[in-house]
């Protein structure tokens, strides 16, 4: 039997809403083995995040070792890297293992505004991991660090979508979630520009989106599948998420990753509510 394999490198969420709970939960719904490389752990819940320790670069770069050499990898993401160090040593096993299915979520706040990647380590994030990606999903706060611009109007997506490419990543996903009205996301591939209108959901319950989405695409990919079928199911998985979210916790609620195998086929629209 042959089963698509997928490797999270993100940190640890204890109210298991995002990070890699959230992967790991995307990955079994989509028939994907997923396994982890844990970054940090958070001491968070919906409401917000009030503590975390960092695990050492050295024993990151070891989980990364140990699961590829062993397991195999087809595909792989990041999500919280926290440290320049991190990033560092994610970027020197990226290369050493021939890891070229790479999506990165570039995490650099918590849903409720808690920082989760130091400032020096954005640098350390655009030079060295960004020209390593097959694909970088950065939501609209994340894009205007990257882009090094102001962010509120379509147009302004393409741009920073064609600033970030400039980087290095082989194509880059603008998430529209935090504009007003209905979300947009853009895709820019270095040729062509493709928009993902989607449809807004009226919630509080989004924690965890933007992993659950970037952890859809990695699976897909795992399984072989072009970028853009594997970024159409991301959308329609990651809205069913949202649309069926159980509403606990008495903050930012997680989504529902069981959702998606309840769906109508083909009946999925991106919510794309602070993706």
């Amino acid at each position: 039997m042959t089963i698509a394999k997928a490797l999270t490198i993100a940190g640890s969420d204890s109210g298991g809403g995002a990070g890699i709970q959230a992967d790991i939960k995307t990955f079994q719904m989509l028939g994907v083995y997923g396994m982890t490389a844990i970054t940090a752990v958070t001491v968070q819940n919906t409401r917000g995040v009030f503590g975390s320790h960092t695990v050492p670069a050295e024993v990151v770069a070891g989980q990364i070792d140990a699961v590829v050499r062993d397991l195999g990898v087809d595909a792989a993401k990041t999500g919280m890297l926290a440290t320049a160090e991190i990033i560092a040593a994610v970027a020197e096993k990226v290369k050493e293992l021939g890891i070229t299915s790479l999506v990165v979520d570039p995490v650099m706040m918590a849903k409720g505004g808690a920082p989760l990647l130091a400032p020096d380590a954005r640098t350390a994030l655009i030079e060295r991991l960004l020209p390593l990606a097959a694909v970088v999903t950065p939501n609209i706060p994340e894009a205007e660090v990257l882009a090094d611009m102001t962010i509120r109007t379509r147009d302004e997506m393409v741009e920073a979508a064609k600033r970030i490419a400039a980087l290095g990543p082989g194509a880059v996903v603008v998430k529209g979630g935090h504009l007003s009205g209905d979300p947009l996301d853009i895709l820019y591939d270095g040729q062509a520009v493709v928009e993902f209108p989607g449809i807004r959901v009226r919630t509080r319950h989004t924690h965890g989106t933007g992993c659950t989405f970037s952890a859809a695409i990695t699976a897909e990919l795992a399984k072989g599948r072009p970028l853009l079928d594997a970024l159409c199911t991301a959308k329609s998985f990651v809205s069913a998420a949202i649309r069926g979210a159980p509403g606990i916790g008495e903050g930012h609620g997680p989504t529902n990753h069981w959702a998606y195998s309840e769906r109508k086929e083909g009946s999925g629209m991106s919510a794309g509510n602070g993706k």
